[in-house]
C-alpha cells in the first residue's frame, strides 16, 4: 500500500477483521523491552477487537445473534462466504466486557486438546470456534463434541460462539442456537470505512459511477474495506483539484493492479542504477527522496554493481530519475508513484520475475533497516519488513520467511536486526495460511533449538505480542520451555507469570504441567507461578483456585520438590510470602499452612525448618509481630500433628534429624 494509517490492510499480517470481512493488519512489534511498557496479552487482544467494532455494520440477523448470545451464552453462526459472519463473531464476543475470563480462539484437536475436555474452558471465557472452513468429517465431529463444550461454557459463565460451515448441517437440538446472517448493506461498509478515516461526509455523499460499478458485483466485505482505503489514499494524493468521483475512478483503476504497465516500464529502464531507484522506490514507498537515494545506492552495493564514473554534475537529478520511473516528491519530501497501488504492482513483479535476486532483495531490506537517516522512523522499517514478508507469503514460502527471521535474528546484536526478526516472523505467525505450522515451528525452536543472539528475544516477542492474544493457550507451553532454559536473566518467566495473571484456568493449566512430571528446571518456575496471592484471590470466579482439589495436588507436589531439593536460604523468602498470606487470609490460613506441611511429609529435618522459617517472618508480618507469632504458632500445631502428636501435647518445635542440613 502506499499510504499506511491506523486503520491499514496491507500485506497479511494479522488476523484482525477490518470491517465486516477477513482483513488484515500490520503488527508492530519489535520494540525492545526498555523502549515501551509490556501489554498483557489480554489487553492485546482487546485492542484488535475494538478495532473490528468501529468497523463493523450490523448485518441483518445481528440482532438475533446477540439474543441468543445473552439468553443461551451460545450462538451457532451462519452465512455465506464474505458476509462478515467471523467479524460478526468476534464483535458478538466483544460487546461482553466481562472483567474475567479472556478472549480465546479455540484450536479442534490443536494443544489445547478436546472440545470435550472440561479445563477447555476457564471462568467468564470468550471463546471463538472458526469451524467455517471445516470439512464434513469435522464438523461432523465437532456436532458431536459441542454439547460437552456447551455444559462447560454454562458452568464457567463463559460465551462461546461458532461459525458453522455454510454447507453443514445442524441437527435439531443444536437449530435453536443458530442464527443466520446475511451481508450488511455494502454503501453502508463503505461509508463506515471512510468515516473512521475522518473523511467529511458531504465529500462521499455525491455520486460515483465508478463506485457503483463496484458495489453492483457485491465484492467480499474485506474487498469493500480496501476500495475505502485507496479512496482514502487517493484523497491524499489528490486533495484538491479532484473530489469524490475522481478518488473512486482512482481506487477502480488501482485494481487492475497495473502489472502490463510496470512490466512495460522495467523492460524501458534497463540501467541498474534506474532499476535499484525503481525497487527501492517500491519497498519504501511513502519514505522521504533521502532514504529512497540511500536504498537505491545500497541494492547497487547489496548486487556489486560497478559505480557509474561520470562525473556527479553531468548526471541526471532526482526529480528527473523519479519522473522517468512515474513517480514524484510531495511537499514534505516525500516519494510516492503517480498512480495509486503501483507502488504493490512494482514489488511483484521484481519479486517474481527476478527470482534469482529475492535473497539479495532480503540481504537489501534487513540492510535498509539498519540506514543511518533521520528519516527512517520505527513504523518505516516495520512497513518495509512487512513488504517483503508479503512476497513471501503470497508466493506460498511462509516457512522461508521464518527462517529468515531465524537468520537475521542469529546477526550481530543491532535493535534494528532485532525489530525486524520479530516483525517477519510476526507476519508469518499472523497470516492465516501458515499461522498454524508456524507456530508448531516457535515450539520446536523453543524447546529444543540452540538460542544463539537475539532468537530468545524474538521467540519471547512473538508469543507475547502475536500468539497469547489469540491462543494464549499455546503461548503458555512456549514460554514455558524458554523459561526452563534461562540462567540469569528471567524474561521468559516474567513474560509467563503475566500471561496466567489474565487467566486462573492458565495458572492452574501451568501448575499442572509443572507438577505433573517433576523437573528440576521447573522448581523456580514454580515459586514464581504458585503464588499465594493469587491462589487466595477468587477475582470473579466463584471460588478460589486454593480450593479446587486439582491445584491443591499440584500445590503439595511442586513444595515438595522444592522443600527437598533446594537449599533453605532460596525458598525462605517463598515460605515467607506463603506466611504473610496466611497472616492476612483468614479463610484460607488453614488452607495455605496445611499445604506446607503435607509438602513436608514426615521429614523432620523439612518441619523443623519451616518452623524456623515461619519464626523468621514473624516480625515483619502483616499486622505486625503478634499476628506472625499466631501463624507460627498455628503452623507448629499442624507439624506435630503431621509428627503423630497432639497439638497439646507438643512443647517443644521439631529437631532435624541427624546430619540433616538445608
Amino acid at each position: 500500500m502506499s499510504d499506511e494509517s491506523t486503520t491499514r490492510v496491507e500485506q497479511p499480517s494479522g488476523p484482525v477483521h477490518a470491517g465486516p470481512g477477513t482483513l488484515n493488519y500490520t503488527v508492530n512489534v519489535g520494540l525492545s523491552e526498555q523502549d515501551k511498557p509490556r501489554r498483557s496479552p489480554r489487553r492485546i487482544a482487546g485492542d484488535q477487537l475494538l478495532l473490528i467494532k468501529r468497523q463493523f455494520v450490523d448485518p441483518h440477523g445481528m440482532g438475533v445473534a446477540r439474543r441468543l448470545r445473552d439468553d443461551n451464552r451460545t450462538v451457532i453462526l451462519h452465512g455465506a462466504p464474505g458476509s462478515g459472519r467471523t467479524a460478526a463473531a468476534q464483535v458478538l464476543l466483544y460487546e461482553l466486557h466481562q472483567d474475567t475470563g479472556i478472549f480465546r480462539e479455540l484450536l479442534p484437536g490443536g494443544e489445547e486438546g478436546a472440545l470435550t475436555d472440561p479445563d477447555l474452558v476457564g471462568v467468564g471465557d470468550r471463546l471463538l470456534l472458526n469451524l467455517a472452513d471445516a470439512g464434513v468429517s469435522q464438523w461432523a465431529q465437532m456436532r458431536t463434541d459441542l454439547s460437552a463444550l456447551r455444559t462447560a461454557v454454562q458452568e464457567q459463565r463463559a460465551h462461546l460462539v461458532v461459525v458453522m460451515p455454510y454447507e453443514g448441517v445442524l441437527e435439531s437440538h443444536l437449530q435453536p442456537y443458530r442464527a443466520d446472517i446475511d451481508r450488511p448493506l455494502d454503501i453502508e461498509v463503505f461509508r463506515r470505512h471512510l468515516r473512521l478515516h475522518r473523511i467529511p461526509h458531504e465529500e462521499y455523499l455525491r455520486r460515483a459511477p465508478a463506485l457503483d460499478a463496484f458495489l453492483a458485483q457485491q465484492p467480499p466485505m474485506e474487498e469493500v474495506a480496501l476500495f475505502a482505503d485507496r479512496v482514502r489514499r487517493a484523497r491524499a494524493a489528490h486533495p484538491v483539484h479532484d473530489g469524490f468521483p475522481t478518488w473512486c475512478d482512482r481506487s477502480r483503476d488501482a485494481r487492475k493492479q497495473w502489472r502490463e504497465d510496470v512490466a512495460a516500464l522495467v523492460a524501458r529502464q534497463k540501467a541498474a542504477p534506474q532499476r535499484a531507484l525503481l525497487f527501492a522506490t517500491a519497498m519504501l514507498h511513502g519514505a522521504h527522496a533521502d532514504v529512497i537515494h540511500h536504498g537505491a545506492a545500497l541494492l547497487l552495493r547489496t548486487l556489486d554493481t560497478p559505480k557509474d564514473e561520470a562525473p556527479l554534475l553531468e548526471g541526471k537529478d532526482m526529480a528527473e530519475r523519479l519522473s522517468e520511473i512515474g513517480a514524484g516528491t510531495g511537499p514534505g519530501g516525500q516519494v510516492r508513484f503517480d498512480n495509486l497501488d503501483y507502488d504493490a504492482a512494482v514489488r511483484v513483479h521484481f519479486w517474481d520475475h527476478m527470482p534469482d535476486l529475492r535473497h539479495h532483495f532480503s540481504t537489501w531490506t534487513l540492510g535498509s533497516t539498519e540506514l543511518n537517516d533521520p528519516h527512517i522512523t520505527f513504523d518505516l522499517r516495520n512497513r518495509l519488513v512487512s513488504r517483503l514478508s508479503g512476497q513471501y507469503l503470497r508466493t506460498g514460502r511462509g516457512l522461508d520467511l521464518a527462517l529468515l527471521a531465524e537468520e537475521w535474528s542469529a546477526a550481530p546484536a543491532t535493535r534494528a536486526r532485532r525489530e525486524a526478526a520479530i516483525s517477519a516472523l510476526a507476519c508469518g505467525l499472523s497470516d492465516l495460511r501458515y499461522g498454524q505450522s508456524l507456530r508448531t515451528l516457535v515450539y520446536d525452536w523453543c524447546v529444543g533449538k540452540q538460542l544463539t543472539g537475539n532468537l530468545a528475544h524474538v521467540l519471547l516477542r512473538v508469543c507475547t505480542d502475536v500468539i497469547a492474544p489469540t491462543h494464549p493457550d499455546q503461548a503458555l507451553t512456549r514460554l514455558h520451555h524458554l523459561a526452563r532454559r534461562e540462567l540469569d536473566a528471567t524474561p521468559a518467566l516474567d513474560a509467563l507469570c503475566d500471561l496466567v495473571t489474565t487467566s486462573g484456568r492458565l495458572r492452574r493449566r501451568l501448575l499442572h504441567r509443572l507438577t505433573r512430571y517433576p523437573n528440576a528446571s521447573d522448581i523456580p518456575i514454580f515459586l514464581r507461578i504458585c503464588d499465594p496471592v493469587s491462589l487466595t484471590d477468587p477475582g470473579n470466579a466463584p471460588q478460589p483456585l486454593i480450593e479446587e482439589k486439582a491445584v491443591q495436588a499440584s500445590v503439595v507436589v511442586g513444595w515438595a520438590q522444592v522443600l527437598t531439593t533446594m537449599q533453605q536460604p532460596r525458598w525462605q523468602p517463598y515460605v515467607q510470602r506463603w506466611l504473610h498470606t496466611a497472616c492476612a487470609a483468614d479463610n484460607y490460613r488453614d488452607r495455605l499452612l496445611t499445604l506446607l506441611v503435607d509438602a513436608a511429609g514426615r521429614d523432620g529435618g523439612i518441619l523443623a525448618a519451616l518452623y524456623s522459617a515461619a519464626r523468621a517472618a514473624e516480625p515483619t508480618a502483616p499486622g505486625g509481630r503478634a499476628r506472625g507469632t499466631a501463624i507460627t504458632e498455628r503452623l507448629f500445631q499442624k507439624i506435630s500433628t503431621a509428627q503423630g502428636l497432639y497439638p497439646s501435647s507438643a512443647s517443644t518445635p521439631p529437631a532435624p534429624s541427624r546430619g540433616t542440613t538445608r
